[in-house]
């Protein structure tokens, strides 16, 4: 029997997960990634312990299933995005550490650029910001010794992780992304389908070690037989969150969904249409099954399951992430307690990298249990910004969102969402939707599946959560809300 085996690497893990001709996830693993903090602001990653992790994580979701190299019909890609790699193209070794989206590093450069800002968003469909990957690219130029005169002579590549994991699973015979990864790049023409040579020289990136741009579903090229054992196509190709985007069989004009990881987005699928938002929303390339070119519009949320890793990690007060769900429904409301997790600055639709993190309304009645609670609350509050900015730039309240990643599974969040946002949630039946949009992807690509009506048909609701709270209610905690947004931001 053959299978699609997707690779899904994100922010602090990459994993691996295989599917039958039903869609049906038959296994997944998972091996962690380590972000590093070398300064206030700045994260970065080892390159090379990516790939090892994301290689490890095949080699145990092929023994966990007990299939071989060989009958695996094709690999679909899906990453971390806007995360800069830059190497060198003869010895393959990066030239520094992997610059991750949430970096803050580059912050003084945007802000350089400031007076470009209304040509750069009308080429890219992007803000200037340091979230994208233009200006990493260029901060590693100007800051490894000899960088600048390697790629003037040819030897470094550039890559998010989706191309740089494509190059090391091809040994080197491809270097490619897809419109998804190119789109949040900061230099691509989000219209023209290409990288713009205007962008390139406004920030300083030489057009020769840019990947070329491929259709996300399309055969690519093959991994080399010593990685796996097996020349495997590779044949899909997305972002992140038009993966999940796609794995929520959203193909089509007006159909959303919100991602809960490490970060937060929510993408609003606009068909052939390229967006213009009117309230700092981005625009943005989706996945399409086809060569023809589909657009989303999205809104980033820098923080979302990383507040709860701060939590765990820094005050130590929850054991692990599903335990908040129980602590969250031990008491019934927050007393008044917001927490706004600005810890890198705010993401759509504020585009604000001064906001610092803030937790007010405390009293001598505050303990754990509101603490938490105001952690998960924040989550819902910040997603209610991005559907409400949605709504603003299309004319049109959601009928639903549909929802996935980790915290998706926190019953707690999905229903305090459906309350806050006065709009049903409905959660798939498999909640790892990015990795199944991968797969779908690479399915489509090689004939393992042959239409996009056939892979909608697998979609599978797991719960749907109808809002029950009073509109009193709501629109008290949404104005503390933004009372708290106001604060962070003063």
């Amino acid at each position: 029997m053959a299978y699609i085996l997707s690779l899904d690497e994100g922010t602090t893990s990459a994993r691996a997960a295989l599917y039958d001709r039903e869609a049906r996830r038959v296994a997944m693993r998972s091996a962690a990634t380590v972000p590093r903090f070398p300064n206030p602001g700045w994260v970065e990653q080892d390159a090379n312990q990516i790939w090892t992790a994301q290689i490890d994580s095949v080699k145990e979701t092929l023994a966990q299933a007990g299939v071989k190299p060989g009958d695996i019909a094709a690999i679909g890609i899906t990453n971390q995005r806007e995360t800069t790699v830059v190497w060198d193209r003869h010895t393959g070794e990066p030239i520094a550490p992997a610059i991750v989206w949430q970096c803050r590093r580059t912050a003084a450069r945007c802000k350089e650029l400031a007076p470009q800002a209304d040509a750069i968003t009308a080429k890219t469909g992007l803000v200037v910001d340091a979230y994208f990957s233009g200006t990493k690219i260029a901060w590693i130029l100007d800051n490894v010794f000899g960088a600048r005169a390697k790629v003037a002579a040819g030897d470094l590549l550039f890559g998010n992780i989706d191309t740089w994991l494509i190059w090391k699973l091809t040994g080197g015979r491809v270097h490619a992304t897809d419109p998804t990864n190119a789109s949040r790049t900061m230099l691509f023409d989000l219209a023209g389908g290409d990288w713009d040579d205007d962008m390139l020289k406004l920030i300083g990136v030489p057009r020769a070690m840019m990947p070329n741009v491929v259709a996300s579903s399309a055969l690519i090229g093959h991994t080399s037989g010593d990685v796996f054992g097996a020349e495997v196509p590779i044949a899909g190709i997305a972002g992140d969150q038009q993966a999940a985007l796609a794995g929520q069989a959203c193909f089509s004009k007006g159909l959303s969904k919100n991602t809960y990881g490490t970060g937060c987005f929510a993408l609003l699928h606009t068909g052939g249409d390229r967006p213009v938002s009117k309230n700092k929303l981005l625009a943005t390339r989706a996945a399409s099954a086809t060569t023809a070119a589909q657009f989303a519009v999205e809104g980033s949320i820098f923080i979302a399951g990383a507040a709860v890793q701060w939590l765990r990690d820094k005050l130590q007060i929850v054991p692990n992430a599903p335990e908040t769900e129980a602590i969250a429904q031990s008491i019934s409301s927050t007393g008044g307690v917001y927490l706004v997790p600005a810890f890198v600055g705010l993401g759509s639709p504020h585009w604000n990298s001064e906001a610092r993190s803030l937790l007010c309304g405390m009293t001598l009645g505050t303990g754990r249990a509101e603490v938490v609670r105001a952690t998960l609350e924040s989550m819902a509050y910040q997603t209610r910004e991005l559907i409400e900015a949605m709504e603003s730039d299309s004319g049109a309240k959601l009928a639903e969102l549909r929802v996935d990643g980790g915290a998706a599974s926190n019953n707690f969040l999905m229903q305090f969402q459906a309350d806050i946002l006065d709009t049903p949630v409905v959660r798939p039946a498999d909640a790892e939707t990015t990795a199944l949009g991968a797969a779908f992807l690479a399915g489509l690509a090689t004939g393992y599946w042959k239409s996009v009506d056939e892979v909608n048909a697998f979609w599978r609701a797991d719960r749907r959560f109808e809002p029950q709270m009073p509109a009193s209610e709501r629109d008290a905690l949404w104005s503390g809300w933004k009372d708290a947004i106001r604060r962070a931001t003063c």
